[in-house]
Order: structure tokens, then C-alpha cells, then sequence
């Protein structure tokens, strides 16, 4: 890209994508509208997680010893909310921000070293992350009906209260001492001091709820080796998430799905959901595994497109080093869907995921990840920037960059053959 662009050494396209002097909004902007248009729609979800990047010292961003769920246990690390649009096994991140702990937020001062904004300097949940980001993406345009997310969001009743407010469908992961109350509590008048109505019976730990219940073998779908199958039980609750109402307890919320994974290794997992009450037990479990799509992602972004190769320390500089890997990760998915296309080769993520698997019934596995793609046929080279136009992509911002490109993508009717991935390759 340095060499295109006519600079001299790449320490200057460096300083460029790092330098606070421009705004990256529109370019984040540009990639939920591309994402929109290669896997959105009311079939899609949206993937809210959290990955982590390996990091050593105390200067980087963000750098602090807590939790790594790729290790599971603690580690020094920085730690990301993403939020990944997909739809049929096909996963696109559109949003990746940085999360501040404690060590950093009561920090002005090593805030203002790694150049983080002054707005950003305030503890904030993940939870709370997640929502900001949903919001511009929701303002973007970004279509999607299902939201996914694990318990680091899940068990907060504000995230969830936040999902209903917004009119969308969810699922997510909780605790086992999620306390639930039965589907047909009833509120009654007080008794000796209380002023307020108290429910008729005394909630209960998700866990305890569901052992009593049988556990029902379901395969969701087919997997590369076999079919992907874990025991499930499901029954209708009201979360204890309303109003509190003495002794620090929560009178019953809204009716909703408690729902209990039972894995082959002995590993017990609990999610809620707001889902119809007539979906079944498979559509339940194919819509609860549809958030792994986004582990795949994160895999990809980082042993193929350097994501976790970030050497800087600034706030700028790692999220617009995320927001190029992000940006390249979709150009990628453009290439291979375009060449699925064009060939007339039946799509291999045709899997149901997150709305869609609500309605439809589980096919054969995705392979949409298997290395081996046809070879193309001979194209012309990709055409050299003009002399006059990288005089002026010197001076002007990211945005020419990326519309060159774009434009460049959607002139060329067949890909050239030089950028054609073969497994996310980038080295192709």
C-alpha cells in the first residue's frame, strides 16, 4: 500500500492510520453498510462477545491482568467488546472497542499518554460498550433480528431490559443462580409490614429450575465430524429482574425461556431468551450455538490478517489498526461469496443461524471454511493508481483510499486472480 501510494518506507502510512487528525467514523460507517449488504437482513444476528489480545507491559492501551476467556483465567491482556454481523455461517465483525478497566479509568493521567479521548475516560461496562456500538450500527443502517451474546452481557438486567426497549429478539447466557420465578406467579397484597404486592412464591436458582426437568438430546446441526449434538431442557420463567422489593429481591419481570445446556464433558450452561413461546427445543438450541460464528471470526482476524499484531500503545492507533484488519476481513468475504456466485456453486453456509433457525430446520453442515477453492481463470493485472491520483491520496484522507478501492471492486466484474483469497490467505 506504501509503494501504491508513492511513500517512501511505510512508517508514514503507519503514522497516518495511528494520527488522531481525522475522523475514521465514516470509515465504520462503510463497513456495516458493506456487511449490510453481504449477510444482512431479518435472517441475520448480531453477535455481541468480547476477545482478547495478548499483551505484555503496562504502557499499551488498555493493558491490565484480567480475565481471558480464550485461557479462561486471568491474564495480562487488552480486552475488546466486539460485535459481529451473520448470517448462514458467515460471521463479519462491524465493531470492535476497547474496554477500560478500573486500573485505567482511575487514571487521567496514563489515559492522557495512550491518547485515549477524554470522553472514553469513564468506567464502563461491557454491557454498556455493547450498546453504544449497537446504537450507531442500528443508525448505520445495519439490519439484523436476533441479538446473541454471552453471559459477560447477559447477566445484566439493564443490557436485557435495554434489548426489550429496542423491540428485538435475544438470547442470551447467564449464571446458575440466575434466581427465576414459575411462569404462573401472582402478585398479593402484603403481609404485616410490607406496603407493596409480594409475589406468592419464593424465586428459584436457574440451575435448581432445570434440574428437575428431563434433558432431551438435540442436534443442531451438522458439524465436520458428525453432528453437533448436547442434552437441552427448556422451560418458560419470569426472570427476578423487576422492581426490588425487599430484603435486596426483585419481583418477577417479563415471561421468558430458561433454557439448560448439558455438554458431553459434564459442563452445565444457562441462557435466557425472549423467543416466541411456541419455538421449539432445536430452534432454541440451533439459535443459542449460533453465537460461535463469531470465535471463527476472531480466529481469522488474527492468524490471518495480523489482528493481534498490533505493536503500538495509542488509543487511535488500536482501533484503527482493528478497523483495517475488519475492513480487509469483509473485502475477503466479498471475493469468496462474489466467486460462489459466479460459478454457480451452491452456497456451503446455507445453515440456519440466529432469527433464521427460529423457522427453519437444521441442513447439512456449513463448509464454508475449507481451504480448497477453485482456481479462477486467467484475469488482467489490477491497474496502477494514476500518477496525478497518488499525488493526491498524499494529502487527502483514509476515506479516498478506501473509495479507490470500492470503486476499483465494483468496476472489476471478476476479481483478479492475485486477490483472490484461498482460505483468508493473505499472503495470496
Amino acid at each position: 500500500m506504501a509503494i501504491r501510494l508513492g511513500l517512501s518506507s511505510h512508517d508514514q502510512l503507519q503514522h497516518f492510520i495511528a494520527s488522531p487528525a481525522w475522523d475514521d467514523r465514516p470509515l465504520w460507517t462503510e463497513l456495516a453498510r458493506q456487511a449490510d449488504r453481504l449477510v444482512g437482513g431479518s435472517d441475520a444476528c448480531l453477535v455481541i462477545d468480547d476477545t482478547a489480545l495478548p499483551k505484555k507491559g503496562t504502557l499499551s492501551v488498555g493493558v491490565a491482568r484480567q480475565y481471558w476467556g480464550a485461557l479462561g483465567k486471568q491474564a495480562n491482556c487488552q480486552s475488546l467488546v466486539s460485535l459481529t454481523l451473520a448470517q448462514n455461517e458467515v460471521p463479519v465483525p462491524v465493531g470492535l472497542r476497547l474496554f477500560l478497566p478500573d486500573a485505567w479509568t482511575s487514571d487521567p493521567e496514563r489515559c492522557m499518554q495512550a491518547r485515549v479521548p477524554e470522553p472514553a475516560i469513564v468506567p464502563r461496562s461491557k454491557a454498556k460498550i455493547a450498546l453504544c456500538e449497537f446504537d450507531r450500527l442500528r443508525t448505520a443502517g445495519l439490519r439484523f433480528g436476533m441479538v446473541l451474546a454471552d453471559a459477560g452481557c447477559g447477566v445484566s438486567a439493564a443490557f436485557r431490559h435495554a434489548l426489550d426497549a429496542r423491540g428485538l429478539r435475544w438470547a442470551v447466557g447467564i449464571v446458575e443462580n440466575q434466581k427465576v420465578f414459575a411462569a404462573n406467579v401472582q402478585l398479593v397484597p402484603p403481609t404485616g409490614r410490607a406496603r407493596k404486592p409480594v409475589p406468592d412464591r419464593e424465586p428459584r436458582d436457574a440451575e435448581a429450575v432445570l434440574a428437575d426437568l428431563p434433558w432431551r438430546r438435540v442436534a443442531w446441526r451438522q458439524g465436520t465430524k458428525g453432528k453437533l449434538s448436547a442434552r437441552f431442557a427448556a422451560i418458560r420463567v419470569r426472570v427476578g429482574d423487576g422492581p426490588v422489593w425487599g430484603n435486596n429481591r426483585h419481583l418477577p419481570g417479563a415471561e421468558v425461556w430458561l433454557v439448560g445446556e448439558w455438554r458431553s464433558s459434564g459442563e452445565r450452561k444457562y441462557y435466557l431468551s425472549n423467543l416466541p413461546h411456541e419455538t421449539s427445543r432445536r430452534a432454541l438450541a440451533g439459535t443459542i450455538k449460533a453465537r460461535w460464528v463469531c470465535k471463527q471470526g476472531y480466529q481469522q482476524l488474527k492468524e490471518k490478517l495480523g489482528f493481534d499484531h498490533f505493536e503500538g500503545r495509542s488509543w487511535t492507533g488500536l482501533h484503527r489498526h482493528a478497523l483495517m484488519t475488519c475492513i480487509a476481513y469483509s473485502y475477503l468475504h466479498h471475493l469468496r461469496l462474489a466467486e460462489h456466485h459466479r460459478t454457480g456453486r451452491r452456497k456451503n453456509n446455507e445453515l440456519p443461524s440466529g432469527a433464521a433457525a427460529v423457522t427453519q430446520p437444521t441442513r447439512r453442515a456449513a463448509s464454508y471454511y475449507r481451504t480448497a477453492v477453485r482456481q479462477p481463470p486467467p484475469t488482467c493485472a489490477v491497474p496502477a493508481l494514476p500518477k496525478a491520483l497518488q499525488a493526491v491520496l498524499q494529502h487527502q484522507s483514509a476515506q479516498v483510499v478506501l473509495g479507490y478501492y470500492i470503486a476499483l471492486a465494483n468496476l472489476t466484474k471478476r476479481p483478479p486472480a492475485a486477490l483472490r483469497p484461498r482460505g483468508i490467505d493473505t499472503r495470496r
